[in-house]
């Protein structure tokens, strides 16, 4: 009978616990898991704060490297162009800034680089030559007002500086039997872009322009240079010259005398054949 008696005793205690549990457990549970999530959330909070602060610091150095690539970038530009200032004026003559320098181009602007640059110099010459930029320079330079017409009817005034083709000839030691140079061009290498009369270059100087208005001359104006043919029409102004070619043939005729432009290109005459 008291063994039943206890028993029962330990049922009713177990019971009266597990009332209690249930009742006590969830609010505990509740308490844990709000205090474990706010710690969860603090601790998300604060790496996402740790991300955001690398990725911005990040961010900053990269944007510091880029920075001081453009600082560089600038700086060889300025060291580039540092001692070239534009000639505004020459021998009491306004020039054309060259903004304001009309221009045109078969094929759009060629861009030759300067290191690898190459003129050719042969045909009927006794020392064929092949110059670089830097030979070009090393010639005398001379520097002409001159005024460029265009057959359409606009031109433009600059300075223009360079060797004569006349010193670059005597180093070639042209035969007696040639009669005119052809100018090939980066943009018409095959046929020849045009040709002048080998007198005329003589007996006129003429010189290739490495300099407009003092500065090297900008790609769009035809770098290495451009053929500075004095009284001509700009059609025979050759730009981006990359071969001369010394020739007997006086029926040679160029991209623009081809199709019916005058080859003597005098700017005082007519601009078409006539014939």
């Amino acid at each position: 009978m008291m063994k039943k008696l206890k028993l029962f005793f330990i049922i009713i205690f177990l019971t009266f616990i597990a009332s209690i549990l249930t009742l006590i457990l969830p609010v505990f549970l509740t308490s844990c898991n709000s205090k474990a999530f706010s710690w969860l959330e603090k601790e998300g909070k604060v790496m996402s704060k740790l991300n955001e602060e690398e990725s911005n610091s990040s961010k900053i150095k990269i944007n510091e490297i880029n920075s001081a690539k453009n600082d560089l970038t600038e700086d060889n530009a300025t060291k580039t162009t540092a001692n070239e200032i534009e000639a505004t004026e020459f021998q009491g003559v306004k020039l054309t800034p060259i903004s304001q320098q009309g221009n045109n181009a078969l094929a759009g602007t060629q861009y030759i680089d300067k290191d690898n640059y190459r003129l050719i110099v042969d045909g009927l010459v006794e020392n064929p030559l092949s110059l670089s930029y830097q030979q070009l320079l090393s010639y005398p330079q001379e520097s002409w007002l001159m005024k460029l017409n265009c057959v359409e009817g606009w031109n433009f005034t600059a300075k223009w500086t360079g060797p004569q083709i006349n010193s670059i000839l005597k180093d070639a030691k042209v035969n007696p039997e040639a009669k005119i140079i052809i100018f090939y061009t980066a943009d018409v290498p095959d046929k020849g872009y045009t040709s002048l009369d080998l007198d005329y270059i003589r007996d006129n100087n003429i010189i290739l322009g490495l300099k407009i208005n003092d500065i090297t001359l900008p790609p769009e104006r035809g770098f290495p240079f451009q053929v500075v043919a004095k009284s001509k029409f700009g059609y025979k102004w050759a730009k981006w010259v990359v071969r001369m070619e010394l020739s007997s043939d006086i029926n040679f005729r160029g991209y623009w005398e081809s199709v019916g432009y005058n080859n003597n290109a005098d700017e005082n005459g007519p601009a078409f054949e006539t014939n």
